[in-house]
């Protein structure tokens, strides 16, 4: 199982199809979800009906790939997660040089640099013995300004606005990527 080292303030974990509770946490506040699904919390059974059975399709301790617990390290608070997977997991092509990396912390936690440290982190483990891989990408709302701070912040240039297609719903959306060699340094 991959081992993801703690950072200068935060630690991980990967989460386990027994942990629905962690995603449902998270899902509770109707900011968090806004650029989501316009803003609407989820339900222990759309966790465990929908969100579950797709963490399932590309959950591998071995990669490292799957749903990362964040905690702080200072007092163990759980701030939310790293989501980390191929590319088009669920597409009949999955790209097999790129991954995906998304994130979703609980508002208190906003604004204060904890999933750029935590993506960081999580991205230069998981990539670390895989040279296969050479992209990092991540997707958003065009109008979702704090993932894509996020994403400015792991060196991450804009690539294109596209309709995003999901059996979970389609949206406009934003892809950034970034080369594996210039992600920037860990700070923290």
């Amino acid at each position: 199982m991959l081992v993801v080292p703690d950072s200068g303030r935060l630690s991980f974990a990967l989460i386990t199809l027994a942990d629905a509770d962690l995603l449902y946490q998270v899902d509770q506040d109707e900011e968090v979800m806004r650029y989501i699904n316009g803003g609407k919390r989820s339900t222990m059974q759309t966790i465990v009906a929908v969100m579950l059975p797709r963490l399932a399709l590309y959950h591998s301790p071995a990669a490292g790939f799957g749903i990362w617990q964040i905690r702080r390290l200072d007092d163990q608070a759980y701030l939310g997660w790293v989501l980390i997977r191929p590319m088009g997991f669920n597409t009949e092509t999955p790209s097999l040089d790129t991954l995906e990396i998304g994130w979703r912390l609980q508002r208190p936690y906003w604004g204060q640099g904890y999933a750029s440290e935590a993506a960081l982190a999580i991205a230069r483990a998981v990539l670390a013995d895989k040279p296969q891989i050479h992209y990092l990408s991540a997707i958003a709302m065009p109008d979702n300004a704090g993932s894509i701070g996020v994403m400015k912040k792991l060196g991450m240039q804009f690539i294109k606005t596209f309709l995003h297609r999901d059996a979970l719903g389609d949206v406009d959306a934003v892809l950034y990527r970034v080369h594996r060699s210039a992600l920037p340094q860990l700070s923290c």
